[in-house]
């Protein structure tokens, strides 16, 4: 309702809104109806009240920019904190053919159990039958997509038959996750033999660059694919009394930006993880005298010693289509161990 203000007879009429009537000067005025009791002449309505729309600054195209990095990023940390810590089930990786190495124990079994459950039909391996056997069966029981067999990742006719098996059941591969990896020694630098040096850097570097020369094709039929290479803290920081094994993950850190920048073109992607002191068998040798643990906590400057788990939802997001725009990059899962500037 528009209010209405007592006009002096003979004022001047001020409004210079269309929509608000004027009584003509010299005539008689036009009836607008009167008020109960009142005598004298009608009087107009006064003009609506008419505010001024707020002004709005337009933020700068650098400004606009800036916010739409912010929130895409804000995405991505929400949907990695989400994802390492199972919140999300959404199969990301729905009909994904996943090949996964040295997978039927510790990181690599938890990777093979987050990528079946988050959609993929996952290809585990392992050196030894047994261990293929019991790995298949207990992911099958859990109502996962798992099929398993014996890989030597050292041995050409092992690689082989490995993609093989998942072209024949699956008909492509769409990921790799190249895990396998030696220790075979402990002590100084200075001690470490040529056959030491040669099986280190076999299995742990050449196996894992013949491998993914063996899928590389695969997915290119595909339109692309996905390759995680399981490196380790050490890569930056070495740990103490494993120089072999310290110097093979710095390896393959440039191996991770070789082939990311080589296969980009290809539609393949090319990362890395690096996990911290994960409490596995492999890594026995530096947790089992439980007496040191608060020792190497306080080195590591870490609260807690990590769990196979920890390192497996970052593997399935940097597999998975939310990180599509991330190639050649090494993620640190340490619990906080320094690894870089």
């Amino acid at each position: 309702m528009i209010d209405q203000a007592r006009v002096p007879a003979g004022s001047a009429h001020s409004c210079s809104s269309s929509l608000c009537p004027r009584p003509l000067r010299n005539k008689s005025p036009v009836s607008w109806g009167r008020q109960s009791g009142e005598a004298g002449r009608s009087r107009p309505p006064s003009r609506p009240l008419i505010r001024p729309a707020p002004s709005r600054v337009q933020p700068s195209p650098t400004m606009q920019k800036a916010g739409l990095l912010l929130g895409g990023w804000t995405r991505a940390w929400r949907w990695v904190r989400m994802a390492s810590s199972g919140v999300t089930r959404q199969n990301p990786l729905a009909n994904k053919v996943a090949l996964v190495t040295a997978s039927t124990d510790g990181i690599g079994f938890a990777i093979a159990r987050r990528l079946a459950e988050d959609g993929a039909h996952v290809v585990i391996s392992s050196r030894k039958q047994e261990n293929v056997d019991r790995a298949v069966a207990t992911l099958r029981g859990e109502g996962l997509s798992v099929t398993g067999i014996v890989c030597h990742v050292g041995k050409p006719e092992d690689r082989e038959k490995l993609v093989a098996t998942a072209v024949k059941l699956h008909q492509g591969v769409d990921i790799l996750v190249s895990n396998a990896a030696v220790n075979p020694f402990f002590g100084s630098l200075m001690d470490v033999t040529e056959e030491v040096w040669d099986k280190v850097l076999s299995i742990n570097v050449t196996a894992t660059a013949m491998l993914i020369k063996a899928v590389v094709p695969e997915m290119e039929k595909r339109g692309g694919g996905s390759v995680v290479i399981v490196g380790s803290v050490a890569g930056f920081t070495p740990f103490p009394a494993l120089g072999p094994y310290n110097v093979s993950k710095t390896a393959l850190l440039g191996l991770t930006k070789n082939f990311a920048s080589e296969l980009a073109s290809k539609n393949i992607r090319v990362n890395c993880l690096a996990p911290g002191l994960i409490k596995t068998r492999f890594s026995s040798v530096l947790w089992k005298d439980t007496s040191k643990e608060d020792i190497i906590k306080d080195s590591m400057k870490i609260n807690r010693l990590g769990k196979p788990e920890d390192c497996a939802g970052i593997v399935s997001f940097l597999c998975s289509e939310n990180a599509s725009y991330i190639n050649g990059e090494t993620v640190v899962v340490g619990g906080g161990t320094p690894s870089r500037l």
